[in-house]
């Protein structure tokens, strides 16, 4: 070397922090939510407003999830840091989380039931606006690691 020592570039996630994550989180929300609210709009010009309720069910529920996977990521960080700010038992944090999946479980049958008939409402709306939420998140990922 001519003097000049070359020290490698940290990596994006090495300096990844509680208060990134939160924002990395609200990020992702944001561009459920609006990406949610413009497909939905398009759907409803073109395939009806049955598919685009669907597709709004899937979308909200999406940006449930990231809200949900968000507070138990807290907790489980909490946990690791032998904190107990909380003030909830393991077993309750496990028992609101498939309580959740439960409640969702029943919105998505209902959505199907209520919206999707045999010439309206395509189920296939649903399902992309459940992906919503993997959508934003991969997105966010991917800018944090581009740094």
């Amino acid at each position: 070397m001519t003097g000049e020592e070359r020290t490698p570039a940290a990596h994006p996630i090495a300096d990844f922090t509680y208060t990134d994550f939160t924002a990395l989180l609200r990020r992702a929300v944001r561009i459920t939510v609006g990406a949610g609210v413009a497909v939905s709009l398009a759907l409803w010009v073109w395939q009806g407003w049955r598919t685009a309720a669907l597709f709004a069910v899937g979308a909200a529920l999406s940006v449930a999830s990231i809200y949900e996977w968000g507070r138990l990521f807290r907790f489980v960080n909490a946990r690791m840091d032998g904190a107990r700010s909380s003030g909830l038992g393991t077993g309750l944090v496990v028992a609101l989380f498939l309580l959740r999946l439960t409640v969702f479980a029943v919105v998505i049958y209902g959505s199907l039931k209520c919206f999707h008939t045999a010439d309206s409402g395509s189920p296939i709306a649903l399902l992309c606006g459940l992906g919503l939420a993997l959508a934003g998140l991969v997105w966010e990922a991917m800018r944090v690691l581009r740094g």
